[in-house]
């Protein structure tokens, strides 16, 4: 019961998804009003689900409702510190205990709101989209719209910008997206040499710097110097593909300089 209220009460409200739609509608010229609507769509079904359970499992923990299958595989999740298996299906992909998640899912609900109080993001952190997929295409989708030309023609120059944090960025840049939030296995970035290198004894996991995303059109790949390096959004580094024809956990390659 304790637990059950304890996480209730950490948990987000749900969007006013009509005021967000009226202040972010559909619009040709920007196409993160769309990817931001449909995070939202996509969290208020999470942040739904949460609230009506976690009231039900504490109903049922005190004897007003009847303890069916699901609530008890419920109560035992939360007393294990894992995510319910009823959150699950229309939870965000994470490999983290209970108490770990639901610290992510607030800063995640805390980027969203600052998106939507204060207006597109100058810096996004990647780590807290919901679909990750669909922010690159709507990044393409800008540049495509703006200078004229078939998105598929147009693929992603990778700038990393580590002299900088992304707490320093003051303006947008002109095309593309800056990004932050991301994390590399078995390597580490030297910031001397600005690429990548082995990694330091006991260190496993290490920050990637902020980087410049940038649609190039008819874009020839580097073929030497660089590790093109799959982004995932969980360490499990497997996944499934959705209705969308996309990848539940992987993402895009990214180029690595090394």
């Amino acid at each position: 019961m304790e637990i059950a209220e304890n996480i209730e009460k950490r948990t987000p409200p749900v969007f006013d998804f009509e005021a967000i739609f009226k202040k972010y509608p559909t619009e040709y010229e920007e196409s993160m009003n769309t990817v931001l609507v449909q995070e939202v769509i996509r969290y208020n079904r999470l942040l739904k689900i949460m609230a009506t359970s976690l009231v039900q499992v504490k109903k049922a923990l005190k004897g007003e409702v009847v303890m069916s299958e699901e609530l008890e595989t419920m109560a035992k999740n939360l007393n294990e510190n894992k995510v319910p298996n009823l959150w699950i299906p229309t939870s965000f992909l994470s490999m983290k205990p209970l108490s770990s998640w639901i610290e992510d899912l607030n800063q995640r609900i805390v980027f969203l709101n600052d998106w939507i109080n204060n207006g597109t993001p100058k810096v996004f952190w990647i780590s807290g989209f919901f679909f990750p997929q669909a922010f690159i295409t709507g990044m393409l989708q800008n540049f495509a719209r703006k200078h004229t030309i078939a998105i598929d023609k147009l693929a992603f120059d990778f700038k990393f910008l580590d002299d900088i944090t992304y707490k320093d960025i003051k303006e947008k840049p002109e095309d593309g997206c800056y990004i932050y939030g991301m994390f590399i296995e078995g390597a580490r970035w030297d910031l001397e040499n600005h690429r990548l290198t082995e990694s330091l004894p006991k260190e496993l996991y290490t920050d990637i710097p902020m980087l410049w995303l940038m649609p190039k059109e008819d874009r020839v790949p580097p073929k030497t110097g660089v590790y093109n390096c799959p982004i995932y959004k969980v360490l499990s580094r497997r996944g499934t593909l959705s209705t969308t024809g996309h990848s539940t956990n992987f993402v895009m390659y990214m180029e690595l300089p090394s």
